[in-house]
């Protein structure tokens, strides 16, 4: 037994090695966007048909935008997890009709074009933004050991809304807009975790 630990350890340790040595080289992993990918994209895209202090300004709204995403399903698994750990199958019955019947109907328009993607293989991701808020409130009491403060919460989550309409739509957001953005987002994951 102890010649199979003794044995069992080198071969751990170099394993543990040779994964350092591949990301101090730069090993790209499956989370990450290589310059290389992100050219071959550009290109396809036709980036250079199009005006370069567009783009630079698209540029940073991306920026703006992935951290809003990131946080929009954030908050979408939050809210179905909240709801499934305590009414388990019958979470989605949970979410206001009014929510429901517009999910069915993009659920339903999304079936009938199967050579595109959808939205996600669940109600929640056909959820608006907003929607997410209303659920919350709803619910108030399934969320309310963890959010403390319906009103803060509403509050939050309208003016990450808000943002995420302007950059969604075209609109660029100033400095301060950006930095109440990243303020309201290390708020709430400081408050849910």
């Amino acid at each position: 037994m102890d010649s199979e630990i003794d044995d069992l350890y080198p071969f751990v340790y170099r394993g543990v090695l040779t994964e350092e040595s591949l990301d101090k080289s730069g090993r790209i992993t499956k989370a990450e966007l290589s310059d290389r990918e992100a050219a071959q994209i550009a290109d396809k895209l036709a980036y250079g048909m199009l005006d370069d202090e567009a783009l630079v300004s698209a540029q940073r709204m991306a920026l703006v935008y992935t951290a809003i995403h990131a946080f929009e399903n954030t908050v979408r698994e939050y809210v179905k997890s909240t709801l499934l750990e305590t009414h388990k199958e019958n979470w989605w019955e949970m979410v206001p009709e009014r929510i429901r019947k517009r999910v069915d109907s993009r659920m339903e328009d999304d079936a009938k074009f199967r050579w595109h993607g959808t939205r996600g293989g669940s109600e929640i991701e056909y959820c608006d933004f907003g929607d997410l808020s209303s659920i919350i409130v709803v619910n108030w009491d399934d969320f309310e050991l963890q959010l403390a403060d319906r009103e803060w919460c509403k509050s939050v989550l309208g003016v990450l809304e808000r943002s995420r309409n302007i950059v969604m739509h075209g609109g660029v957001l100033a400095t301060q807009d950006i930095e109440r953005i990243g303020g309201n987002i290390r708020d709430w994951v400081r408050q849910v975790g």
